[in-house]
């Protein structure tokens, strides 16, 4: 099946009571492939009547779900995870049609979201709770499902983010509204499928598509919601936690990131490089955990800059269905006119271009060339603006203090990395103001750690037993034990 039938097959998007279904007023939004700009399809817009059905599906799905026996659960969740393996190729090929990134990162992407499903099946099974007694009262302590989720999600992997979501809403005993991003809902779609055909009962799970900003009024406005989880950008996020404080609803909020990378004097600077220009320019730089400031001893910097800039130069820039092709085009032409933005403003301020620097004029989408620039002055957006896209700012530094201190000199706190001899890596590494740290190494993202920021990148975790907790509440029972008879 072709890639453009493929999306022509997903214009009805929204799945409420167990069917799938065009919106109530008919409304439709396009879907375009970043590759060419081109319409592969639509995507349904969900009006009030169809959020209020939705929200009255997982409700009652919740009444069922909540009493599920944790084994069961688990079953659901296992079943669903093989069942993404078993369609993972056409799912793959849906990601790169409406995201972009090639066919290999978003296979690796499917796999991601299965290990998901597979991890919070394990944790559905695990006793969270605990029971002691002082030999006249018994104290008991239960994790129990919070209630019905709202689970907005973003574009740039529009698999494993609504995945690492529903898997521990499912694992808890919750139903969830899923929200996906309206540029490339179809991988949330095949999750969904997976799950109903696993056996997951149909009004456990809702998906909506539309108006951002209208279905997070309309859902989060509702006391039928227990719980909020939003993958999206601080300035959503910060909306969002407004919208939520009528009902006081419980949020997670993971709100992206700009993560330093330090390079510590005696590293490989050039086996580094070369591994940091991977890590950065994966998904276009669309990745919340992207390395996108790069701190090297000012006696390495030009070194490293040359290395790093001769490894981007060398990677092959094109569609994602095209063997061979590295990185693709960013999602979505709002992100190429930021990136190109952010282009702009480096230029003014001197900076000094060693590859790449604009759109790649040969190809049709929203391509950009991976860009590593030098001499970025001390007022430049993209040393305190998330760049989200494929531009390095190498940043020569004199002192471990001053590297840890323009580390950590943005409202972000996500992620970072330190590469170097291990000790002195991870003395660095203690002195970071971010969620997540990397030492020798960029691969942070696993199912069963804890995914998450400090500062304005958000609050709450997904991933880990700490992930499954954000879907649960502690509920105490004290009993006074009673005397036997003859006692």
């Amino acid at each position: 099946m072709s890639v453009k039938s493929a999306a022509r097959e997903r214009d009805s998007l929204l799945f409420i009571g167990g069917q799938w279904r065009a919106g109530t007023g008919g409304r439709t939004l396009k879907l375009r492939e970043p590759a060419t700009g081109g319409v592969i399809g639509s995507v349904a817009q969900a009006d009030e009547h169809d959020l209020d059905a939705a929200l009255a599906s997982i409700e009652r799905g919740f009444t069922l779900w909540r009493r599920s026996e944790p084994g069961e659960r688990a079953r659901v969740l296992t079943t669903a995870a093989a069942i993404l393996r078993s369609r993972a190729e056409e799912t793959a090929r849906t990601i790169t049609a409406e995201q972009g990134k090639p066919l290999g990162e978003a296979r690796s992407e499917i796999e991601q979201s299965a290990g998901h499903f597979d991890w919070y099946a394990t944790e559905a099974t695990r006793d969270l709770g605990r029971t002691w007694t002082d030999g006249r009262r018994e104290f008991t302590v239960q994790r129990r499902p919070i209630g019905p989720v709202a689970a907005f999600s973003a574009w740039n992997f529009p698999a494993s983010l609504p995945a690492r979501k529903i898997a521990p809403a499912i694992a808890a005993g919750c139903s969830i509204l899923v929200k996906p991003a309206e540029e490339a809902p179809g991988a949330a779609v095949a999750l969904v499928n997976a799950l109903i055909d696993a056996g997951l009962p149909p009004e456990v799970i809702a998906l909506v598509t539309g108006d951002a900003p209208k279905i997070a009024r309309e859902v989060i406005g509702s006391p039928v919601i227990r719980k909020i989880t939003l993958t999206g950008s601080i300035l959503v996020g910060r909306e969002l936690v407004q919208l939520s404080a009528e009902h006081l609803q419980p949020l997670s909020l993971e709100l992206g990131g700009h993560a330093p990378v330090i390079v510590l004097p005696g590293a490989d600077v050039p086996g580094v490089a070369r591994a940091l220009a991977g890590a950065k320019f994966r998904n276009a730089g669309q990745v919340c955990i992207s390395p996108t400031r790069f701190f090297v001893p000012d006696r390495d910097a030009e070194e490293f800059a040359a290395h790093f800039a001769e490894t981007a130069a060398a990677l092959t820039v094109g569609p994602g269905d095209r063997d061979g092709v590295e990185v693709g085009p960013l999602a979505n032409e709002r992100r190429l006119r930021a990136v190109e933005s952010l282009m702009d403003d480096l230029r003014k301020g001197g900076a000094r271009v060693l590859t790449g620097g604009g759109r790649v004029e040969s190809l049709p989408g929203w391509f950009f060339e991976p860009t590593v620039v030098t001499d970025v002055s001390d007022d430049a957006r993209i040393l305190t603006e998330e760049p989200f896209g494929p531009i390095a700012p190498v940043l020569p530094y004199r002192s471990i203090d001053e590297a840890v201190n323009r580390a950590n000199a943005v409202e972000q706190g996500l992620a970072a990395y330190v590469f170097g001899p291990e000790d002195a890596a991870r003395d660095v590494a203690s002195r970071l103001d971010v969620g997540m740290i990397g030492v020798n190494t960029t691969a942070l993202a696993v199912a069963e750690a804890p995914f998450g920021g400090v500062k304005s990148s958000g609050y709450g975790r997904e991933g880990g037993t700490e992930g499954l907790n954000e879907y649960t509440v502690a509920v105490y029972t004290q009993v006074a034990q009673q005397k036997q008879e003859g006692q």
